[in-house]
């Protein structure tokens, strides 16, 4: 017979199918919202603070799916969305400083899916809710940054060279050092060219009012500008990976603007805590008596602000050196962070350290935060909101070196176990090269990622039942093997998207519904090939070949067209237009195997093994 397929295709397709059958059936068991509850010491809790905390929900009308332990860490699954936040506030306020709670959601895949290291789609903000932020990175503050660490650095030569200066300024684009001597000043000068090419000089007064004026040239703005924003997309990024957040969007838009979508995030407020912090440290040494006050500066203790302490203002190593940091108790039971350091920061802190044993050295704490003032306008009556930035420095701790310090150290003195592990993911991810601002913040709640899911099942119904009941009408028995086809399709297109972790977005769901229609296309170019050859007096057998034969070619061109585009979407395109990319291209690949194999399968079981009098087509 002409149309009968060899056994081992038949097992090919059969395995396909049963696999992508697996690995799409965790869709069908979407995550539990939950609440993680841990003791804030590292010991496990007790199942009687667990118990008080579910009688707790209980009575404010929360209901409780389950409740799991492992290693010592409790899973309080919810039913319900809206009361994850609030069933979060209830255990903190009910255990208080010995446990730590979060909001967590928890995978629902059977055991035995699991075992198949099956788990289903990631879902996109537009789906399963959550914070879009859009931030603004202040260019300014960038060159200000990077002029005081040069200034630091000019007066660790001059000072080297033993050559005298007074003041050191920085304004804007520019950098200046008095000195008490003309000759003072054309030597420094000489020296510090030499070391920092990036800046224009020019000498102004004479004798004990010579200055030397050091101005950025517009080629340096631009790299240090562009520096700060590529990496404050790194420091950015990599705290969002700390945040354990699943298919994060961060990314450049326009000069100096980044935009950070964080699927699932419900806390927003920690988000944006975490997101927005332009923590960094400072590491100096305390001043001595006798050292110059141009020298010193004096600030206060964070957790005492009445307490201060006058320390050099040359800085020993800041947070950009550290190469590792994680959150612990010390002896007493008090917070610390343990740091690394990396080759460069360990060298230049045993050589501090090591020449001043018994002299205190503080870790300054340094924080960029503003202030939004609405201005309105006398005349038109026009609100404003103009942004004022501001510098908050505070000491951590004072303490007095014992020994030379290498890579490895503890921070103490911070006010919680929360403050702790955040400032070591700060350092851990790295701090930013200039401040960033939020302009805009938008939270998607889970119940409009809900609706937004009810109504991307809904157009992929009336699409699915609009082409199921053309094919049927259209072609009898072959629009039953189109339509068997057309399910398994969007069961395979499922199942890939699941195992690739790909995103499943409101466009990708367009592009699901766009995929049907292109996956009947091909079934409908085959079937009209059948009945053209039917017409020109074709046996059955032989139309039926010659069908799936000399269609194949127009089916492959329009397909392979089409996956280029989306290819092309997907290069160029941003978070929306790659999730539609994404699931055009998953399709058209699962479309070609389900129009060409599958429905071939069926047709050569049904009709290949017999004679045929009459093909309801």
């Amino acid at each position: 017979m002409l149309n009968r397929y060899p056994l081992w295709k038949y097992l090919l397709i059969l395995v396909v199918l049963v696999v992508g059958l697996i690995y799409s059936l965790p869709n069908l068991f979407p995550e539990d919202p939950a609440i993680q509850i841990s003791s804030a010491q590292g010991d496990a809790l007790d199942e009687r603070q667990i118990s008080r905390v579910e009688s707790a929900l209980i009575d404010n009308d929360i209901e409780v799916k389950a409740l799991e332990e492992e290693n010592g860490q409790w899973l309080v699954r919810l039913r319900h969305d809206d009361d994850q936040l609030t069933a979060r506030d209830i255990a903190s306020e009910l255990l208080g400083s010995d446990a730590t709670v979060a909001l967590n959601l928890a995978e629902a895949t059977p055991e035995w899916l699991q075992a198949f290291s099956a788990s289903p789609m990631t879902l996109g903000l537009d789906l399963r809710g959550g914070v879009h932020f859009l931030l603004e990175v202040d260019m300014e503050a960038a060159l200000t940054q990077r002029l005081e660490v040069n200034a630091s650095a000019m007066r660790e030569l001059l000072r080297g060279e033993r050559i005298r200066y007074r003041n050191t300024d920085v304004e804007e684009r520019s950098l200046s050092i008095d000195f008490a001597s003309s000759e003072d000043r054309n030597t420094a000068r000489s020296l510090i060219s030499r070391d920092f090419p990036d800046f224009d000089y020019s000498s102004e007064g004479d004798g004990r009012a010579s200055t030397l004026v050091m101005t950025l040239s517009d080629q340096s703005v631009n790299e240090i500008q562009d520096y700060a924003i590529n990496q404050n997309l790194t420091t950015l990024r990599n705290r969002v990976n700390e945040l354990g957040v699943a298919e994060p969007l961060v990314q450049r838009q326009g000069p100096n603007q980044i935009v950070v979508e964080l699927p699932g995030v419900q806390d927003t407020v920690a988000a944006k805590r975490i997101v927005g912090a332009t923590a960094n440290l400072e590491f100096r040494l305390e001043a001595r008596n006798d050292t110059p006050a141009n020298e010193t500066e004096t600030f206060s203790f964070r957790n005492q602000p009445s307490r201060s302490a006058e320390l050099m203002r040359d800085v020993i190593i800041t947070g950009d050196s550290v190469s590792s940091a994680s959150n612990s108790f010390d002896e007493n039971g008090r917070p610390q962070v343990n740091i690394n350091l990396d080759g460069t920061g360990g060298t230049l802190m045993n050589r501090a350290t090591r020449t001043n044993i018994g002299r205190n050295m503080a870790v300054l704490f340094i924080e960029h935060k503003s202030e939004d003032t609405v201005v309105v306008d006398p005349e038109t009556g026009e609100e404003t909101i103009e942004r004022e930035p501001y510098i908050e420095r505070g000491l951590i701790s004072l303490a007095t070196i014992q020994s030379a310090l290498g890579n490895s150290f503890r921070i103490t003195g911070l006010d919680s176990p929360t403050e702790a592990a955040e400032l070591a993911l700060l350092l851990r991810s790295g701090s930013l090269a200039a401040p960033i601002y939020f302009v805009q913040e938008r939270t998607i709640g889970p119940s409009l990622g809900a609706e937004n899911i009810e109504r991307g099942l809904l157009s992929v119904q009336i699409g699915l039942l609009l082409v199921v009941l053309f094919m049927l009408v259209r072609y009898k028995v072959f629009g039953v093997f189109a339509t068997l086809a057309l399910a398994l399709n969007l069961t395979l297109l499922v199942a890939v998207m699941s195992m690739l972790g790909a995103t499943l977005t409101l466009p990708g769901i367009a592009g699901i519904v766009l995929t049907l229609g292109m996956a009947v296309d091909a079934n409908v170019l085959i079937f009209e090939r059948i009945r053209e050859e039917l017409r020109n007096g074709m046996s059955i057998q032989q139309a039926i070949q010659a069908g799936y034969e000399r269609a194949f070619t127009s089916i492959v061109d329009a397909n392979i067209t089409t996956l280029l585009v989306a290819v092309i979407l997907f290069s160029i395109g941003t978070g929306p237009v790659k999730g539609f990319a994404v699931t055009l291209s998953i399709g058209i690949l699962t479309s070609l195997f389900t129009a060409l194999m599958v429905t071939r399968a069926m047709v050569n079981l049904t009709y290949g093994s017999k004679p045929v009098k009459k093909l309801w087509i």
